[in-house]
């Protein structure tokens, strides 16, 4: 009897284990989603004449958006000039582009020129 009473205990415990992993998994799953975070969609933030992430690291085949919070008018453009390049992007307006190859992108603001970042895709 004291054996089936310990098969039972490790058996309780194993599935407690296991029920816990499964309810970890799905909440990490529940605040990305909650939180509106797509992994193949990633944000790039313009402001106080900077982007930020600096370097932000992708797979490839995502979309990267970049949203202007400056009260000010700035640009996104591929540093080879071809690759992507925005308007002028006003207060609030954004601008998209998918990167399927991997590869190292770095860009700049034609505006400021001294505003640079890159995005990195694996």
């Amino acid at each position: 009897m004291q054996r089936n009473t310990c098969v039972s205990s490790y058996r309780i415990a194993a599935r407690a284990a296991a029920l816990a992993i499964i309810g970890f998994s799905l909440l990490g799953f529940s605040e990305n989603a909650a939180a509106g975070q797509n992994p193949a969609i990633q944000q790039v933030t313009i402001d106080n004449f900077s982007f930020t992430p600096a370097t932000l690291t992708v797979p490839a085949g995502t979309e990267v958006t970049w949203i202007n919070h400056d009260d000010i008018p700035h640009t996104v453009v591929s540093d080879d000039k071809s690759t992507f390049k925005s308007r002028a992007l006003d207060t609030d307006e954004k601008f998209s582009f998918k990167f399927d190859k991997p590869g190292t992108y770095p860009y700049f603001c034609s505006i400021h020129p001294k505003m640079t970042a890159r995005i990195i895709v694996q």
